[in-house]
Parts: C-alpha cells; structure tokens; sequence
C-alpha cells in the first residue's frame, strides 16, 4: 500500500485546530474527509504536529496509506477540489517510504510568531498576528530570548495539561526581529511543549515593555515554575513554518 506525504498550508482562524475531535471543524478532519471523497472509504491521516486552535500553518506534513497508486500532481489536485471550502490547501504531495512518519522521523520544527506592533489595529491580517499597539524593544526581547537557547527544563512555560512525558526541551533557536511595524519572533527546535512558544512570546512581550528586564527570562525559565510565565499570547500570530527530515 503506497505511503504518500502532504505539504499542507491552513489558515487556523476557523479551525479548531489540527487534530480530529467530534462535531468539530479541523483541519485534519477537513482533510481527511476529501481524501475519503477520492478513496469511498475512511483513511486516517497523520500529522506531524498538533497545531492549536487559531494557529496557522505554511508547510505542515501529513501522511497516509492509500489504496490507490496516484500521480502526486493529481492526488494534490484532487485533495484541494474536495477539501473546498475550507482554508486549507495541499501545496505538494509525494510518495515516500513505508517507514516514512510525518511526525516521528521529523529531526526539526520551524515556528513564526508575528506582531504588528503599531497603534493602528490590523484590517488584513486581523485573525493572522497579534496586534500590540505599545511600542516594543526589540533589542531587550532578543537579549531575553538568548537566555531560553540550549537544553533546558521548560515547566515555566508549559501548559498545565502538555502530554509530554518530559519539560526537557533543546531549543537550537529564538530570535527576535523587526521589520518595519512588524515585530518576528523565530523559534527552532526537534519538537515542542504545549503552548511553549506562546507562552515564551507572551513573556519576551513583557520584557519588550519594559515591564520585565531581559535577566526576568532567565529567573523565570530557573524557577521551572508555571506562574512565573508571562501571560500566554494569543494563537492567531503563531505559523508551524517547516518540519526537517
């Protein structure tokens, strides 16, 4: 049976999130209800990441087992015409490997976070950054980031219900840039904890006002105490930019 890997592109606004839940819109019940379109039958397909509600994706991975020999042009063809009209589309698709898995054989994961960061309140881009109308320093919130770089315990800024077995993350990358009103916030690692990115954003914020100094980053990350996080920005800033194989 042919294994065949999905680049996928959502925009998470209307979705409650990645991961298939019952009477619920997501993305990858909308996906797998198109490709049960193509096949007359159910097949599960699976991602390599559980995106939450609100966030948005460039190149999520997704694979499934198909009955079916396809062309990839067409299988990616015939996805898009029946996952209409939902804000997803498969941007690529390939046959890999039998023991090719979207989510486990990934060595790396790519995450945006954008602020516009002006005093006007966006119009386009409404549901797709956050919007922080104070003017923040980029400088100090780079300078806090470089404090979260390496192996670390990440309990500070791990959601209460995360199922990793672990708090132990390696985080290979966190930089914090500005251009023009918009303020990006790049993060790298092999994998993530529930809500770390949002929690390590809505904290470097902090430190951006003013209301931290970039030091409180480090204090904050030794504590591997969750109510010494900065408050958890919300999710409609944050891409899953690539996944590395």
């Amino acid at each position: 049976m042919p294994r065949y890997k999905l680049t996928i592109e959502y925009d998470g606004t209307g979705f409650l999130g990645w991961q298939s839940q019952p009477a619920s819109i997501t993305v990858q019940g909308a996906l797998e209800a198109a490709i049960e379109v193509l096949h007359g039958q159910h097949i599960t397909l699976h991602g390599a990441g559980r995106t939450d509600t609100g966030v948005h994706a460039l190149a999520q991975i997704a694979h499934f087992d198909s009955p079916k020999v396809w062309d990839p042009f067409v299988l990616c063809n015939a996805i898009n015409g029946n996952v209409r009209p939902h804000a997803v589309s498969v941007v690529a698709a390939e046959q890999v490997p039998d023991d090719f898995e979207a989510r486990f054989s990934a060595i790396k994961r790519r995450y945006l976070y954008r602020i516009l960061n002006r005093r006007a309140p966006p119009t386009l881009d409404k549901h797709n950054v956050w919007h922080v109308p104070m003017d923040l320093n980029v400088d100090a919130m780079h300078e806090g980031a470089q404090h979260l770089i390496g192996k670390h315990d990440f309990t500070t800024f791990r959601a209460a219900e995360c199922q990793s077995p672990s708090p132990v993350k390696t985080l290979e990358r966190l930089d914090v840039m500005r251009f023009d009103e918009m303020v990006e916030i790049r993060a790298e690692a092999r994998s993530f904890l529930h809500h770390q990115v949002r929690s390590i954003v809505g904290s470097l914020v902090r430190v951006g006002q003013g209301k931290w100094h970039p030091l409180e980053i480090k204090r904050a990350l030794e504590a591997k105490d969750r109510s010494r996080c900065g408050p958890v920005c919300p999710p409609d800033g944050l891409y899953l930019v690539e996944v590395l194989y």
